[in-house]
């Protein structure tokens, strides 16, 4: 086998149909035979400078958001009321998308605080990190140990966190009428991407199974251990702290003023979040595996680079540099596209790259990844659309 992987014949029959299916070359499946590598021989193909974190540059990224930010409520609540009415009306989408992109990279920043990615100083990380998600309505610490769960198990059917692809025979009996037509596969886009977090925080949504009632607000729920049930609380109490400040911001300004500034710019975040999750480990291309097949390494390369044009940057290239952060997700986000570049020669084509436009790859998705099933290997499972 080479050092780039290999993929079985029945696979390569596979491309054409699979290209045929996506409308480009990106499609081409990755291999699920044991990667002739080993994560030691990834990680020497990285400089070494990359492990590095800086207190500085990381602090720096966080002022440059909050700067911009800043800049953007100053556009809201000043520049906006003084234009002409035609203009206003306009002005505030803008603000809106524009609010709402910047703080989804604040929302990353804080997730690189919970991989420990932001500094040397675990403590260090976590107040920063629960500061800034808790002002995003996040739940940092019940966040942060579910999704460490995700990283540890990514690409298994039975154990990951997010975006548990469900077998044939588990799906509801409506699934074709919802899936099957352009209509309900649109309804299904715009509900999962303005109610898939809320709902993912509050009652487990797209997760894994659990023995009962899942909710990342529950410090005695399945998803935790006695360890963290303090950190959840904690958790709880920052988006608590939160809300009341939202709370006396609507008292004060009213509860439209509220919507206005902070709410749908919330809601976009939010909804990107989703997106760049789903599209990250959906994708025809990516398989999952059962406890039969399983292990760590081929699931971390489970996962999808994509690419956001200018959004990119915006996002701190969570977007485009997924397969490294996965790989090694103490790395800073500053030195994650140095990193990409490194490893792709010693992965090959276990490397996953789909430059397809965001919305395009979004309809795509939503057509056809509906389910898992097996094919040639019991334990490897593909995305499937046919009933």
């Amino acid at each position: 086998m080479g050092a780039g992987g290999r993929m079985t014949e029945k696979e390569r029959e596979k491309q054409e149909q699979l290209g045929r299916a996506a409308g480009d070359a990106a499609m081409q499946r990755s291999p699920v035979d044991k990667p002739p590598f080993t994560l030691g021989q990834i990680k020497k193909a990285i400089p070494p400078h990359c492990f590095e974190r800086s207190i500085i540059k990381s602090f720096s990224y966080v002022v440059h958001d909050l700067v911009i930010v800043a800049a953007l409520l100053y556009f809201a609540l000043v520049i906006i009321p003084a234009l002409p009415s035609p203009l206003h009306l306009a002005a505030w989408p803008l603000y809106w998308i524009a609010q709402g992109c910047v703080c989804t990279g604040v929302w990353v920043i804080a997730h690189e605080c919970g991989h420990h990615a932001f500094s040397d100083y675990s403590l260090l990380d976590d107040i920063v990190g629960l500061v800034l998600h808790s002002s995003l309505m996040v739940p940092y610490f019940s966040w942060k140990y579910s999704h460490r769960r995700h990283h540890s198990n990514t690409g298994s059917l039975e154990r990951d966190e997010v975006f548990v692809p469900k077998k044939k025979e588990a799906m509801p009996w409506y699934t074709p009428y919802v899936y099957g037509n352009p209509v309900g596969r649109l309804v299904h886009i715009v509900v999962q991407l303005t109610l898939g977090w809320p709902l993912y925080l509050t009652t487990n949504a797209s997760g894994r199974p659990y023995p009962r009632f899942a909710c990342h607000y529950d410090p005695y729920g399945p998803i935790y251990n006695d360890r963290e049930r303090i950190q959840i609380f904690i958790s709880d109490a920052g988006v608590m702290a939160v809300s009341f400040a939202l709370y006396k911001l609507a008292a004060t300004f009213g509860f439209w003023w509220v919507v206005r500034i902070y709410a749908v710019p919330l809601l976009i975040v939010n909804a990107w979040l989703v997106l760049i999750t789903y599209l990250q480990h959906t994708h025809p291309a990516l398989p999952h595996y059962d406890s039969s097949e399983w292990d760590w390494l081929r699931g971390a390369l489970a996962t999808m680079d994509r690419d956001y044009g200018i959004l990119n940057r915006v996002f701190h290239n969570i977007t485009d540099t997924h397969v490294a952060h996965h790989l090694f997700s103490t790395m800073p986000h500053y030195h994650a596209m140095e990193a990409t570049k490194a490893i792709k020669p010693i992965l090959g084509e276990y490397y996953q790259f789909d430059p397809t436009p965001v919305a395009k790859a979004t309809w795509r998705e939503a057509r056809e990844c509906i389910y898992v099933e097996p094919e040639d290997c019991k334990g490897v499972f593909w995305y499937n659309n046919k009933f």
